[in-house]
């Protein structure tokens, strides 16, 4: 373990983040910031251990880090796959093995899609494969039971709207769905040489020159929330905040429609939860 190096990269790793990169859009703390980056508390909530802890990594004083500590920071710090190989060997641990994007959807995250009746949730890998979904969510996507499970890719459903659809001529549309492509190539990183990646990226770089442009920007950003306003066809303009909840044990995100309270929004979600559900 090379203590010194350990605490000069968990500094400078912290430094060059913003607030706003880990979802702390208000700056998270209270009082002005006299230094660039995160505060070391913020780092060691994001990476659920304690403050004192964390400054005695970064004074090159702190016991060796368990691999789970390991890479807990690299989640908090938002690691690149090399500097997390850097932090694992610069703490003396053997870097963990980088696989493909998991699909195993743990037993906890479909118990609270089905907690959720009144909330539209549905569950991607990284790749943006669906996973699954709740029954309000099949007002949105539609029943998606009896796609064929290699169909079910978001991006690619994204990129089949025809050039004229008015999908395209939506600013926020458009953002959201360059957003989804800024994630993509960060899991793209994640995960080198996946099959599964490789093959959607050059059917889309074949097929959609709206995807090549975006592709060739090489924004790399995870994925968060965003407001949406869309026109459903049963109930009207709705307007709510998509957020993507990022399930760290399998890399995979939820993505949520929530409602204001007291709006027509949550007022249209709950007449449509009491409708019959959707047959594929």
């Amino acid at each position: 373990m090379n203590r010194s190096e350990l605490a000069a990269f968990l500094r400078t790793r912290r430094e060059r983040l913003r607030p706003v990169d880990v979802g702390l859009p208000g700056g998270g703390g209270t009082g002005p910031r006299r230094t660039p980056g995160l505060r070391r508390q913020e780092v060691a909530e994001l990476a659920g251990m304690s403050i004192d802890y964390y400054i005695r990594l970064e004074q090159a004083r702190g016991p060796q880090p368990s691999r789970q500590v390991l890479s807990a920071l690299a989640r908090a710090l938002l690691l690149t796959i090399d500097e997390r190989e850097y932090l694992f060997r610069i703490a003396g641990e053997t870097p963990p093995v980088v696989v493909g994007p998991s699909r195993e959807l743990l037993p906890a995250v479909r118990y609270l899609l089905d907690t959720m009746p009144l909330t539209p949730a549905y569950v991607v890998d990284a790749k943006y494969d669906l996973l699954a979904w709740n029954t309000l969510a099949t007002r949105f996507i539609g029943d998606q039971s009896a796609t064929p499970p290699e169909d079910r890719n978001m991006i690619r459903w994204m990129f089949r709207q025809p050039a004229d659809d008015l999908h395209w001529r939506d600013e926020d549309a458009v953002a959201f769905t360059a957003a989804s492509v800024a994630d993509l190539r960060a899991a793209y990183a994640r995960y080198p040489g996946d099959p599964g990646i490789e093959t959607l990226v050059t059917e889309l770089l074949g097929l959609s020159p709206r995807f090549a442009e975006m592709w060739r920007s090489h924004d790399v950003a995870v994925r968060r929330g965003v407001r949406k306003r869309v026109e459903h066809p049963d109930a009207g303009v709705l307007e709510f905040e998509c957020q993507v909840l990022h399930i760290s044990d399998s890399d995979q995100r939820m993505i949520v429609y929530c409602a204001e309270p007291g709006s027509p929004t949550e007022a249209a979600f709950r007449r449509l939860a009491a409708r019959p559900a959707l047959r594929a």
